[in-house]
């Protein structure tokens, strides 16, 4: 069953993490199956019987499957999880809280009031200023800090997240458990790497 919005509570950013941890799985996805394609043509010319005479021509169609079996393993086992861990990460500002959801086979919330964040940092390394990502730390006094890593366009996210802090409500308290799987929708904006609408409700 879905859940909705807590009552008076707005989407203001809804991301996913720096496209960049997809570098290397997109690169073993294009190079592995085809070096996999040419290690098969070249055994299927014989040309390991011709490099090494003790070879048995026999064994070159076990080789070719064998090359074919270790790309499809690695796809499986190293691109394509991490490509849907990506996929199914977001990092999600509301009017009251941020939330990280990862949803890959199970499903796994973190939420956070903004009402208990008492400090914020950003730490970026140089790749990551380069590409405008960094990591957000949140610390809740008490209740410790959190990080949120990768966020993209990290400052700006900072500071919408700063905003969103100052208009908290100063006499309203927090109703409903941060642990809760409330619904959260998203909303578009091509024109950034977020998808992004400031002051939208939820309309119900």
């Amino acid at each position: 069953m879905r859940k909705e919005l807590l009552p008076n509570e707005q989407v203001i950013v809804s991301t996913r993490p720096q496209p960049r941890a997809l570098f290397w799985p997109v690169l073993v996805f294009v190079v592995v199956p085809a070096t996999a394609a040419f290690a098969s043509a070249w055994l299927s010319r014989g040309r390991l019987h011709q490099a090494f005479a003790w070879a048995d021509p026999l064994w070159d169609p076990w080789l070719m499957l064998a090359c074919g079996a270790a790309a499809v393993w690695v796809i499986l086992f190293y691109s394509l999880p991490r490509v849907l861990r990506w996929n199914s990460t977001r990092y999600i500002l509301t009017s009251l809280r941020i939330v990280e959801k990862r949803s890959m086979l199970g499903r796994k919330d973190r939420q956070y009031s903004l009402s208990t964040v008492r400090d914020i940092s950003v730490q970026q390394t140089l790749l990551q200023r380069i590409l405008h990502s960094g990591n957000i730390t949140l610390d809740s006094g008490h209740f410790g800090s959190s990080a949120f890593v990768d966020v993209p366009e990290v400052i700006k996210f900072r500071n919408l997240l700063l905003e969103a802090m100052r208009e908290l409500p100063k006499t309203e308290l927090y109703r409903g458990n941060p642990g809760q799987d409330d619904e959260l929708r998203d909303f578009s904006d091509p024109s950034l790497p977020w998808e992004l609408r400031e002051g939208e409700s939820d309309g119900r």
